[in-house]
């Protein structure tokens, strides 16, 4: 599939031109940047790739490709994808992968219409650690899960320029938008669309303007709770998943280690790839378990073959949540998803 990559910060760089270059079956064609800095970066890692510096120039040669893989800022995402279904192009987009519910069912509408691939790039779900979680509850090791507990916490008290910093709405700036869609679609993915959301969304480092800090109680339908956590202020990290079940328990401290490799430049899926040392894995009960190993690879290899390996109706129930947090959040209320 002859790709074109729109967007070469962070995501281009680390989670997306890594595995378009190394899937089978994929090309890693095009990368549209403006950006000299991030032209000069592409270039030498990726000399085969063809720069493009305007968006509109992949929708006149949309012929020229299969793919496009949206990982421009969150305010553009939609619109992007809108474009590219447009042009018959399939398509991979970033999270958040629309800025509501209602603008997610449209997309999912016209791919559907026009028989094209759409899939929302919700990559947590193959952290080593969650596939772990995934694994243990699959096999019944906890019993019945009673509370799901995860967090993205970081201790980053220092506001940085940048549209994820922004205060305007249509931005998407807020941590709900960033870190906050990976925390719920992990929970969605665990546990179905939750009948309730409960939420607490504030900003709290001294000159920020956009959200640093959530807190969201999903009841589902099974009677589990999952309480998500994620902020830029937490100066002692809690554990990444505590996981309760009436038969045992599993607790897993620290981050999947992909993400680190790939801003290192380590290239993906050879020997060892997403593995975690013993003295990192978490613990059901009291013993040790190791841990799965990452594989962001196994997204774009289904990519590959055709198929979309996160179900959009997953990215809508997911924009629900977050819109139904926002609501919980402004009125103090338990919102229920009808």
């Amino acid at each position: 599939m002859r790709t074109a990559l729109i967007g070469y910060g962070l995501g281009g760089a680390a989670f997306h031109a890594p595995f378009l270059s190394t899937t089978p079956g994929l090309a890693l064609t095009a990368v549209v940047t403006g950006n000299p800095e991030r032209q000069a970066a592409v270039a030498s890692r990726y000399p085969s790739a063809e720069l493009i510096s305007s968006v509109d120039e992949v929708w006149r040669r949309a012929d020229e490709f299969d793919l496009v893989v949206v990982t421009t800022p969150n305010r553009l995402h939609a619109a992007h994808a809108r474009a590219a279904l447009e042009h018959g192009l399939n398509a991979v987009v970033d999270k958040p992968f629309a800025s509501s519910a209602a603008q997610a069912r449209e997309l999912a509408e016209l791919a559907a219409a026009r028989g094209l691939l759409l899939a929302p790039f919700h990559n947590r779900r193959w952290d080593g650690d969650f596939r772990t979680v995934a694994r243990l509850v699959g096999e019944g090791a906890l019993g019945r899960v009673h509370r799901f507990e995860s967090r993205f916490e970081r201790w980053r008290p220092e506001v940085k320029e940048g549209w994820k910093e922004s205060g305007d709405p249509a931005d998407l700036g807020s941590i709900v938008f960033d870190l906050g869609t990976h925390l719920v679609d992990q929970a969605v993915a665990l546990f179905g669309r939750p009948t309730s959301v409960f939420a607490e969304v504030r900003t709290l480092r001294e000159g920020a303007r956009a959200h640093d800090d959530a807190f969201l109680a999903l009841t589902h339908p099974s009677g589990a709770v999952s309480h998500l956590w994620a902020s830029a202020l937490v100066a002692s990290l809690g554990p990444r998943f505590r996981v309760l079940g009436d038969r045992s328990a599993y607790v897993k401290h620290g981050m999947d280690p992909q993400e680190e490799a790939l801003k290192a430049g380590v290239v993906p899926g050879g020997s060892g790839w997403g593995e975690e040392p013993p003295e990192q894995w978490g613990v059901l009960g009291t013993e040790p378990v190791r841990t799965s190993p990452g594989a962001y690879q196994d997204f774009y290899a289904a990519v590959a073959a055709g198929q979309a390996p996160v179900p959009v109706a997953d990215a809508v129930t997911g924009l629900e949540v977050v819109e139904a947090a926002f609501t919980s959040a402004r009125t103090g209320t338990v919102v229920s998803l009808g």
